[in-house]
């Protein structure tokens, strides 16, 4: 927090230099100016971050000097000096940009205390910076973000496929944003006035999922109390997203062959066919080739859904966008939840940088929202990172897969606060499977 480079405008030599020595006893950078001329001159070579400027002073006062400032420089901060009599003038100054006044005579606590909030606004005037000159440098692609080659590369193939109807199969690990990938695709094609239709295949059963899909007639099956109208129904003139398409049954596979070819489908207990028209996104983290190969795939749907595949990278494998999420997200839940978390320390950062994500990007937005929810700091430190605790940034990979995803799913449950719909987001997976998950490896919480 001692980055400032400050300078004083005043034209009492006894009140630039008790300024300056005030400030730089607290480690700040000081130069000083005796009117606004001079100040104009040294603003014209030397970048300063926060300006202290006497309201009256000889020839140019210092508002007309923090006007001038503010044209040519609107990132420079502007404290305006003042004494009782001047309150007015302190408030007129502050309309016209100043961010706080500094009444005579001084209090160096008061002072002290000023400098580091203002200091802390500095950082997120450049945190801000940043964050918008690297959206604009292509780092940000609908609610994307990265400036890696490989996911550039990603933003490239999203534009190259979404003008056309062609089916798309995104495939990557849990969390790296595979439903982001599908929005972005249909928010660039002809269809993007149309509706986006979701659906978490791994959520429903072989039934369900069925109803879910086509819809299905008052009477149908026993529950059915109304009529339905399914997800095809409801995407017509827009886009289908297949989720988890992995999980689908052989026999569903067949009935959504069908529906492919023919672009028409049955509402369950209705024997009158519909017809729609939508493109279809699916997207799995199985290796649908493998799972063809050993017969629990089939080969046609396979070939019918993947016309062009979108590979997602998984986050270790583009380290250099961690910093960049990380800041994105902080942004966000700054905004979301009302806090004023105004950066990350180095060492938290190395810790992020240096971990392996198994959670992929998902993760690492979970991770900044915990940050900024428990952080008592005003950046967030290796204290507020679940996994600081293990005294090693990386996850270990030793023991079985059995045994790594006990841990996963634990330390999620942990740090969620054993929210087990937010846990079951964030892992991917429906809440039913996740309390599989916590009654076959006998998980709980733990009591502080």
């Amino acid at each position: 927090m001692k980055e400032l480079n400050i300078m004083v405008v005043d034209d009492e030599l006894i009140v630039r230099e008790s300024l300056k020595g005030w400030l730089e006893k607290y480690g700040y950078g000081v130069d000083t100016a005796e009117d606004a001329q001079e100040a104009l001159k040294k603003l014209e070579t030397e970048a300063y971050d926060l300006l202290f400027v006497d309201i009256k002073m000889p020839g140019m006062d210092g508002i007309e000097l923090l006007q001038r400032v503010k044209e040519n420089q609107p990132d420079v901060i502007v404290v305006m000096i003042t004494a009782h009599g001047s309150i007015e003038s302190a408030i007129e100054a502050m309309k016209a940009g100043a961010s706080d006044y500094l009444m005579k005579p001084f209090d160096p606590e008061n002072l002290e205390l000023l400098v580091e909030k203002l200091a802390q606004i500095k950082l997120l005037v450049d945190q801000n910076r940043w964050l918008r000159e690297a959206y604009e440098g292509k780092s940000r692609f609908q609610d994307l973000v990265g400036q890696s080659n490989a996911m550039q590369e990603v933003f490239r193939l999203i534009e190259d496929v979404a003008s056309s109807d062609t089916p798309i199969l995104v495939v990557g690990e849990t969390g790296t944003g595979k439903e982001l990938v599908a929005k972005a695709i249909h928010a660039l094609s002809p269809r993007r006035y149309g509706p986006f239709v979701a659906v978490n295949c791994g959520a429903f059963t072989e039934t369900l999922l069925e109803s879910t899909l086509f819809g299905h007639e008052k009477g149908a099956f026993t529950g059915a109390t109304h009529m339905q109208k399914g997800r095809f129904e409801m995407a017509d003139g827009g886009t289908v997203f297949l989720d988890e398409v992995g999980e689908i049954s052989p026999k569903m596979q067949v009935d959504l062959l069908r529906v492919l070819e023919e672009k028409k489908f049955y509402r369950l207990g209705n024997p009158k066919p519909l017809t729609t028209d939508f493109r279809l996104i699916s997207a799995t983290h199985r290796n649908l080739e493998e799972e063809v190969k050993k017969g629990v795939f089939r080969q046609d749907f396979y070939y019918r859904i993947n016309v062009i595949t979108v590979p997602i990278p998984p986050l270790r494998e583009r380290t250099g966008d961690i910093e960049l999420l990380a800041h994105y997200f902080l942004g966000r839940y700054n905004q979301e939840l009302n806090r004023n978390v105004t950066g990350i320390s180095k060492e938290a950062l190395d810790i992020l940088t240096s971990y392996d994500w198994p959670g992929n990007v998902r993760e690492l937005e979970n991770v900044i929202e915990r940050a900024v929810v428990i952080g008592k700091k005003t950046r967030v430190m290796p204290l507020d990172l679940p996994f600081q605790a293990e005294g090693l940034p990386r996850r270990p990979v030793t023991g079985s897969l059995e045994e790594m995803e006990k841990n996963h799913i634990s330390e999620m449950l942990r740090t969620c606060g054993w929210n087990i719909a937010r846990t079951a987001g964030l892992l991917g997976i429906n809440r039913t499977t996740l309390y599989k998950k916590i009654k076959k490896y006998e998980l709980k919480p733990q009591v502080s």
